[in-house]
């Protein structure tokens, strides 16, 4: 677990990243990567998809595990998403390290506009836990992998869909609920590189539940914030946030 410290505004980790190729994702929790001419088994911190991408011989950049007894010894933190030979453009994956950052840059007073506050972690709202209660809100983290900024070039493999999203439904329908009692909720949809404004994909038969808890949940008051991060050898930090009414439009703030 890696655990940061107050630098400037970056969330610094204990010890700065390695950088390797990796050779294969053989299960939903392993990559071989080869680092130095070590081949080594790291920790895949995403069980799901990563994007439409191949991969097999991407740059990622990984850190040491500092438990011991874990059956791999590191972890992958980010991607690139350039063709090999090209300037490097990480893409964060470590979903599960995302609430600590978020935590972090909340604490740290980086995320002020969209909550401030003494911040309580994993917070049972109706069946549910969410993720935070700061201050008066409620906040929930989602870090979307499905879709990745990738160039042209870089090899594409084909998925299935991707069609469970009942988790996230309850999520959106509790936040909505709470705001009866005189809370504010907030979705954070964080991404781990600078991603554009999320906007909605086009209606079909799979993401219709999805999209239409969404929209219920933005026409009764919850809020959708975008926070953008850029993650390098040494940290993480903010890039910029900005709240998002995923049907209307980007709100600057």
């Amino acid at each position: 677990m890696l655990r940061g410290t107050h630098t400037g505004e970056t969330f610094t980790f204990p010890e700065p990243l390695k950088e390797g190729v990796i050779v294969s994702r053989p299960n939903r929790f392993v990559m071989i990567v080869r680092s130095d001419s070590n081949t080594i088994r790291c920790h895949c911190p995403t069980t799901g998809r990563l994007g439409d991408v191949s991969l097999s011989g991407l740059h990622c950049l990984f850190s040491d595990a500092r438990s011991k007894g874990r059956k791999t010894a590191h972890t992958v933190e980010a991607i690139s998403v350039e063709s090999p030979g090209r300037a490097r453009s990480w893409v964060g994956i470590n979903q599960t390290a995302v609430n600590r950052y978020v935590e972090f840059f909340i604490e740290n007073g980086l995320l002020s506009s969209m909550a401030s506050g003494v911040l309580k972690r994993e917070v049972r709202l109706g069946g549910s836990r969410i993720d935070f209660l700061v201050g008066d809100t409620y906040v929930e983290v989602k870090t979307p992998l499905i879709t990745l900024p990738t160039s042209k070039s870089v090899e594409r493999v084909r998925h299935g869909r991707f069609d469970s999203f009942d988790r996230m439904i309850r999520h959106m329908t509790e936040l909505r609920e709470s705001l009866s009692a005189g809370r504010r909720a907030v979705l954070a949809m964080c991404y781990l590189y600078d991603a554009k404004p999320f906007r909605p994909p086009a209606l079909d038969r799979t993401n219709s539940r999805i999209l239409d808890a969404a929209r219920l949940a933005e026409e009764s008051g919850v809020e959708t914030w975008q926070v953008n991060m850029k993650v390098d050898r040494k940290g993480v930090r903010v890039i910029r946030y900005f709240r998002n009414e995923i049907f209307v439009g980007p709100v600057a703030v």
